[in-house]
């Protein structure tokens, strides 16, 4: 974590992106709370795969309109907030949705001073 003229910027940081069906994101964002993350952010989408035309032939039913969540976590938690992302939106079944993971070069918010001093800054 490094300090610019009051900005803290966080650069060991990543971005785990997980799309899933609607009314999903619930579930994931309290995994993901659970496993440490901060928080998340939710948002709509509508999407479309080749993977429906081969579960359609198997008689399932994939909804087009998604959820996608964001969740920023530190780089040494994200593994394990993945993990258990996963697992609890169930995406190791056909047609339930897909996470991905990516670092981020850097980022910033409102960081509390004890939080800052643990992370070696100091005003």
């Amino acid at each position: 974590m490094k300090q610019r003229d009051e900005i803290v910027v966080l650069t060991d940081a990543v971005l785990i992106t997980c799309i899933v069906q609607r009314g999903v994101a619930d579930t994931v964002v309290d995994a993901a709370t659970e496993a440490g993350a901060q928080g998340a952010t939710i948002f709509y989408a509508r999407g479309t795969g080749v993977r429906q035309k081969h579960l359609g032939v198997l008689g399932i039913t994939v909804n087009a309109e998604k959820e996608v969540i964001y969740i920023v976590a530190p780089a040494d938690h994200a593994d394990h907030i993945f993990e258990r992302v996963f697992v609890a939106a169930k995406l190791d079944t056909p047609g339930m949705g897909m996470i991905y993971m990516s670092p981020l070069e850097k980022m910033a918010t409102y960081v509390p001073p004890e939080v800052a001093a643990r992370f070696g800054h100091h005003d």
